[in-house]
């Protein structure tokens, strides 16, 4: 019986895990399979052995494993292999099919761009983008990042987009925001290219209140969150690892993953 396991990273705040949640329930209704289950890589509960058990003891015995990541980095070929590895060898009956992360998609892009729209400030190309990546020590984090800012600048019409990471890369942030305040084109939207709320969120927030105490027109736009274009993107994902004809494999070839 198929069945798929939805691994989303965790996170200490509340508010994630109700917004993992609800994401999850519109995607269920959207795939194909009997059996569905959401389980977190850390920081919360229940984490990915109890949502792999769970499955198993339900009847399944072909498992789709959907990361729920935006680009493939440590956690994916890594960190969550790590912990597949020991319920296969457990479950030898079990096939286990390993999905990809979302990737770079003009839906999604679509989606950062509506958020730079719900601000409700005039969108031009005197105005700036800073798009904020979470960042990580895979090279191809930087070249999606860098590709979703020219479809940005494309999308809006807005021409000046700094590029800038809050972990292991460079830019930094501060470094990105800094340099957009030096220019003259106002307004500048903040654009969190991030999937849920949690504390990188309210660390933003707090900064763009801070800035506009001072005079400065900074917007902090909205993340991905649980648009349905990200749901729809979400259950491709799982539609996508549950009925490949491929042999069932967990680990991946880093060097061919700079494009998911």
């Amino acid at each position: 019986m198929k069945g798929v396991l939805y691994i989303s990273h965790g996170s200490r705040v509340d508010e994630t895990k109700k917004e993992v949640e609800a994401l999850i329930a519109d995607v269920r209704g959207l795939v194909d399979a009997p059996l569905q289950e959401l389980c977190y890589l850390e920081l919360a509960e229940p984490d990915i052995a109890a949502g792999f058990e769970k499955l198993v003891a339900q009847g399944a015995d072909d498992i789709a494993v959907v990361p729920m990541l935006l680009f493939s980095a440590g956690h994916y070929f890594q960190d969550i292999p790590e912990e597949l590895e020991p319920l296969s060898e457990k479950h030898p009956h079990v096939r286990i099919r390993y999905g990809r992360p979302l990737g770079v998609q003009e839906r999604l892009t679509n989606v950062a761009a509506g958020r730079i729209h719900e601000t409700g400030k005039e969108v031009n190309s005197d105005a700036q983008i800073v798009l904020i990546g979470r960042g990580s020590k895979a090279p191809e984090t930087k070249a999606a990042t860098k590709l979703i800012g020219r479809q940005l600048k494309k999308k809006t019409g807005i021409r000046r987009v700094e590029v800038c990471y809050l972990a292991a890369c460079e830019p930094k942030f501060e470094e990105g925001l800094y340099k957009a305040l030096q220019k003259t084109e106002r307004p500048i939207f903040l654009v969190p290219y991030l999937w849920f709320t949690g504390l990188l969120i309210q660390s933003l927030e707090k900064k763009a209140e801070e800035l506009r105490s001072q005079g400065e027109e900074v917007y902090l736009c909205g993340y991905l969150g649980t648009h349905p274009s990200v749901a729809a993107a979400l259950a491709e994902r799982a539609e996508e690892a549950l009925f490949s004809t491929r042999e069932p494999d967990i680990q991946v070839e880093e060097s061919k993953a700079w494009w998911i």
